[in-house]
């Protein structure tokens, strides 16, 4: 958590954390599902795990702890597979990391009509306004959320932008895995 500021809340910090994880991995990533446990119950409940994680000597706990889950299947959409988790009762939120295309607000007022996702998709990729972006964004199970998002263009840690709607598609997406 090098980067990240020990005034925001804990999920803030868990969602910056995130993000310069992936940022360590580079562009052109599968996106990745992580569970946010309680790090102080993990120290407790689960102490092999927490020290495997380097969590032993931390003395913070109000934190979150983010555990990178199985890879993302690559053949089923991104929201079909959201509806398919369920998660145990130790984990308090989750959060998910993925890379897009987005357009300026401008540009919408040119998009060509009666296309479908597959001819949209390329339209965007061919877009001169096009931007790649790294959306992270975490839940918990009371509904709070947070986002960052880090241009490709702008890839330093101090241009991440972070703000609880910014992805908001997203996070009612991730909310909706805590749904019984």
């Amino acid at each position: 958590m090098s980067n990240t500021p020990m005034a925001a809340s804990p999920l803030t910090r868990a969602v910056l954390e995130i993000d310069e994880y992936a940022s360590g991995l580079g562009w052109d990533q599968p996106a990745r599902l992580f569970a946010l446990v309680d790090t102080a119950r993990l120290r407790t409940q689960e102490p092999a795990l927490a020290a495997q994680l380097g969590l032993e000597g931390e003395q913070e706990s109000a934190g979150l702890t983010p555990i990178e889950q199985d890879e993302i299947p690559t053949g089923k959409a991104l929201d079909e597979f959201l509806a398919t988790i369920a998660w145990p009762d130790a984990v308090a939120g989750c959060a998910l990391t993925v890379e897009r295309l987005m357009l300026p607000p401008s540009a919408e007022a040119s998009v060509p009509e009666g296309m479908d996702e597959k001819r949209l998709a390329k339209w965007v990729a061919e877009h001169p306004d096009r931007q790649e972006v790294r959306m992270t964004v975490a839940v918990l199970r009371d509904g709070t959320r947070e986002s960052a998002l880090r241009l490709r263009e702008k890839d330093t840690p101090t241009d991440v932008l972070t703000g609880s709607d910014l992805v908001p598609g997203l996070a009612e997406a991730l909310t909706a895995t805590f749904e019984e």
